[in-house]
């Protein structure tokens, strides 16, 4: 768990530069101490798929070797991706940018639970 608001900033901005390197373009990025969110636009080459691989994979790696939380650490393997209307951009950075108020009030997992009744989505596996 990523327990510090501390922690997760530094951690926010490796996955942003880490991202910026390999050419992957994080419009907005915060999360909380279980996950993180990532507004991505997708370069015309890219695939969801291998932008995670690459972000979460790197960004473990980083977490342990700084020794950001106790522990081996590891994201889970599933991920969760929209995509996001232009129109809709300002509110998603905003729904982003408030993750700590947001989980004052209801986890993370009964968010997405509600998020996924909400818009009528399907779970997968």
């Amino acid at each position: 768990m990523l327990l510090t608001p501390a922690i997760r900033h530094q951690l926010w901005e490796h996955i942003r530069e880490n991202a910026r390197e390999k050419n992957i373009f994080i419009d907005f990025i915060n999360g909380y101490s279980d996950h993180c969110h990532c507004l991505i636009s997708l370069g015309i080459d890219q695939t969801m798929s291998k932008v995670m691989q690459l972000i979460k994979g790197e960004s473990s790696h980083y977490i342990n070797k700084e020794n950001l939380c106790n522990g081996k650490f590891e994201w889970q393997d599933e991920y969760f991706a929209v995509s996001v209307s232009i129109s809709a951009l300002d509110k998603v950075r905003n729904y982003i940018k408030n993750q700590e108020e947001h989980h004052k009030v209801k986890t993370f997992q009964e968010e997405y639970e509600d998020f996924i009744i909400k818009y009528g989505f399907q779970k997968f596996g």
